[in-house]
Formats: structure tokens, C-alpha cells, sequence
């Protein structure tokens, strides 16, 4: 039976090309300017998330408030980690990132100017989950002078050779590295992207006991089921003990009195899977997103999807006069309602899977555009591809259930004898839906143009 459901849709479709080409035309743009955008949104919200132990891994961060000045940084000073660790039993591990500056990097004769240098504790790829390809994750980074660095690196460096082992001079032979391990590259959805990862074993800054200056990029691994909010209760009674004492030797304040002249400082905990949208701390390694224009595009990929459904319904019903007799005779034949809902219901989804094939299609024509615009890697990998084809068959039922009710309400004789009227029920859904289609048009048209006015205002604006 579902077969000749199948084949009688193929032949509505072939029988009314013209009115078929626009319903899955209207359809297929729809899903897939819904699609790529929701890829965009699915992107944002993936940040960091590659990481085994993403739900456990925190940030701390410093915030102040001292003589008027604000101070909100990512970095911290150099003994928090392995305070932490030692003060909080929820905190398992700890470890540091720290930034040097650009260095110049020479191989025999070659020479590079690389940004994407830093120094990280031994510990950092038993907290991070960066594939190591060559070399012992967690022996790789224990002597000075070591570095890990990714795939795509070691290529550029040194082509075809084994980079394991090899020696890179930096700064004009101040210092060398030693190769001791390879990684996959830093995953594009991460708040960070080095290539070289260098020991910080043995360099002298790391081991400061100073609380009054910090430039360290510090995560801890909390343990399962920890609550950061709780722990963050807790972190004044460490500012009390390791701070308070210098502050006093170097500003001759107590730490009381410090915070009597209207100052403060203090320490708060990230979540790091929100760094990237909800971090607004200075010093961040890269521009992070934003949450609500995330939560923004999410809704419009929504709202077109509604639009082009509304269009296919509206379509749909439009022409129900065409089917009427075709409803009547079979209900004369035998036919019970639920068959032809059934009917009707296939050729949507028919009609959904066409449209399918083209969103797919519009989709890899428009991904390498969009991706130029946002600065994106996206792709339609096999995951999303899955979800793509769920989509298009949830958008065939969805937008097929109200007009197979509709047209399988026509009565028999009504029908035959050439009667054909809609109720002012149907008439007046049709019409909100009119209304409803038309109003969010109009308004992502209205706000497109809002949003392309300023972008030009502030590219041509003489400052």
C-alpha cells in the first residue's frame, strides 16, 4: 500500500510540474538556509566541548576594583595552580598556559616568524584531549627546552623528515627546543590555537611565589559532580591568606584596609565551555562570540523553516479544489479517511524528500561562501548530513498534516455534484497563516536592511 501511496504522489508531482517546482523550490531554500545557519549555531555553541573532561575543566580568573580602575583578566599569578590544588580537594589537577610574544624560529636554514608559541605545565595534555600522533603525552613536556607541536607544523617545518627529535632554535639561537612529541591540530571549534606548545619546566617565572603580579593562564580539572559555585564562595579565605600578607609588605595595608579605600580584588571560576560565548574578560587568547546573537540566528534558522512550511501548506490547500473529485471518488470507492491522510501525507513527504535532495545540494554550493564570511570550517559531515535528512522528513510530516486533514474532509456528494467551499474555520487558519508568514518576512527583510545599513555606515564613516 505504501508503494502505491508513492507511486500516486510521483504522478500528482509529474501532473502538476509547474505547481510542484515552486512548493519544493520554496521548500528546499527554506531548510536549507535553515540548515547551514543552525550548523553555524550548533558550531558556536560546540566550543571546547572536543575535550574528554569539558564539563569538569574551569578557568580562573582575576577581578578588581582599585583607586576607580576596573580589572577583569583571564590571567592569574603564577601560584594559584598548585595552590588550588593543594587548598581545594575538588580540584584533581591543575595546570598553567603562558604566553611569550612572537618568536623567531630557525631549522638549519630555514627561518619563521611564529605567534602561535606558548609555554604550558607538563600536566597540560593530561587535562586538554589534543591526540598525540608521535611521542608520550604524558613524558613529552617534562624536561626544559621540550616542545610538542601539531601535525600540520612538523610539515611545515621539516616536509617529509621525522620530526621527533629535532632541534629548533629560537630567538637567534638564544634558546633550542627538542621535538619530543606531535599532535593533531588544535580542533577549530577550541578558545585557543597554538602549534607549538614549549615546557615550562625549568623557567624561572613559573616558580614565583608572587600574588601582586600574574600573566598565567590557569584551568583546573575539578572533580565530577563539583559545584564551581560553591568553591567560588571560598576563594576570598585564599585572597585572606596569600595576598593579604603581601599586599601589607608591599603597600603598607592591611588587606581590610585596603578595601576600606573603596578597592577590591578577588577571584572567580569559568566554566570552560562557556568561555567562548559568555567570557568578558581582557588578555583572552582569540575574540570570543556571543551568546545572544547566537540565540538570534538560532531563531531566525527557525522562523524561516516556519515560513517555507506555512508556503508549502498554503500551497497545498490552495489547491485543494483540483483534488476534490479525486477525494470524492475514492471516498465513493471505499477509501476511509485515514487512507487518504495517509495519501496525502506521502506525497508531502515525497514532495519534503525532493526538496531534501536540493537543500542538500544549495547547501554545498553555499558552505565554502558562508564559511569565508563567518570565518567557519564548516562541512556536511556524516553527522549533521543524518540530521539534515531527519529534518526534511519532520518538515514533510509537519507541513503535510494540516492539508491532508483538509482535503480529506470533503464530503462525497458535496464533491460530485461540483460544491466545493471550505469551511470559515480552514479559511480563517489559512488566513493567520498568511498574516503570520507575511509578518516574519517583513521583519527579516526590515532587519537585514537595518543590519546592512550599519555595516556600510561603519565601513564608510570618515573617522
Amino acid at each position: 500500500m505504501l508503494k502505491n501511496y508513492f507511486k500516486t504522489a510521483w504522478r500528482n508531482i509529474k501532473k502538476n510540474k509547474l505547481f510542484s517546482f515552486i512548493n519544493i523550490l520554496g521548500l528546499s531554500i527554506g531548510i536549507a538556509l535553515c540548515f547551514i545557519i543552525m550548523l553555524y549555531v550548533q558550531d558556536e555553541l560546540s566550543y571546547d566541548r572536543f575535550n574528554r573532561n569539558a564539563n569538569n575543566i574551569a578557568r580562573i580568573v582575576f577581578n578588581a576594583s582599585i583607586s576607580g580602575g576596573k580589572i577583569n583578566e583571564c590571567v592569574v599569578m603564577a601560584p594559584v595552580a598548585q595552590t588550588m590544588k593543594k587548598d581545594f580537594p575538588e580540584v584533581q589537577d591543575a595546570t598553567r598556559m603562558v604566553r611569550l610574544g612572537s618568536a623567531k624560529i630557525t631549522y638549519k636554514d630555514k627561518t619563521f616568524k611564529d605567534d602561535r608559541f606558548i609555554l604550558v605545565d607538563p600536566n597540560f595534555f593530561s587535562i586538554f584531549t589534543l591526540p598525540m600522533i608521535e611521542g608520550d603525552a604524558k613524558t613529552a613536556l617534562l624536561q626544559p627546552h621540550t616542545v610538542v607541536i601539531t601535525k600540520s607544523t612538523a610539515r611545515k617545518y621539516f616536509g617529509r623528515e621525522d620530526a621527533m627529535g629535532k632541534l629548533l632554535s629560537f630567538n637567534n639561537n638564544d634558546e633550542t627546543y627538542q621535538v619530543t612529541g606531535v599532535i593533531e591540530d588544535v580542533p577549530s571549534n577550541s578558545h585557543f590555537h597554538f602549534d607549538m606548545f614549549g615546557s615550562m619546566t625549568g623557567w624561572e617565572p613559573a616558580n614565583s611565589d608572587s600574588w601582586m603580579y600574574g600573566n598565567f593562564y590557569t584551568y583546573l580539572l575539578l572533580k565530577p559532580g563539583t559545584d564551581y559555585k560553591k568553591m567560588e564562595a571560598r576563594l576570598p579565605a585564599m585572597v585572606a591568606k596569600y595576598m593579604g600578607p603581601q599586599i601589607k609588605q608591599q603597600m603598607g595595608l592591611s588587606l581590610a584596609q585596603f578595601r576600606t579605600k573603596g578597592n577590591s580584588l578577588g577571584f572567580a571560576l569559568q566554566p570552560l565551555t562557556s568561555i567562548h560565548l559568555s567570557s568578558h574578560t581582557s588578555n583572552e587568547f582569540e575574540p570570543g562570540g556571543n551568546a545572544m546573537y547566537v540565540y538570534i540566528f538560532g531563531g531566525i534558522a527557525i522562523f524561516m523553516l516556519i515560513v517555507a512550511c506555512i508556503n508549502f501548506i498554503n500551497l497545498s490547500t490552495a489547491g485543494a479544489s483540483k483534488r476534490a473529485k479525486e477525494v470524492g471518488v475514492r471516498k465513493v470507492a471505499g477509501s476511509l479517511r485515514w487512507q487518504l491522510i495517509s495519501q496525502f501525507l506521502s506525497e508531502s513527504v515525497l514532495v519534503s524528500l525532493i526538496a531534501l535532495v536540493t537543500a542538500i545540494a544549495l547547501v554545498k554550493l553555499a558552505l565554502p561562501a558562508f564559511n569565508e564570511i563567518a570565518g567557519k570550517q564548516l562541512d556536511l559531515s556524516l553527522q549533521p548530513l543524518l540530521a539534515f535528512i531527519a529534518l526534511g522528513l519532520l518538515v514533510g510530516v509537519v507541513a503535510g498534516i494540516y492539508p491532508a486533514f483538509y482535503l480529506s474532509s470533503f464530503r462525497p456528494v458535496a464533491v460530485l455534484k461540483g460544491r466545493v467551499t471550505g469551511n470559515s474555520k480552514s479559511f480563517g487558519l489559512r488566513s493567520t497563516l498568511v498574516v503570520f508568514q507575511f509578518f516574519i518576512s517583513v521583519a527579516l527583510i526590515i532587519g537585514t536592511i537595518v543590519v546592512y545599513r550599519q555595516m556600510r555606515f561603519i565601513q564608510n564613516k570618515n573617522l
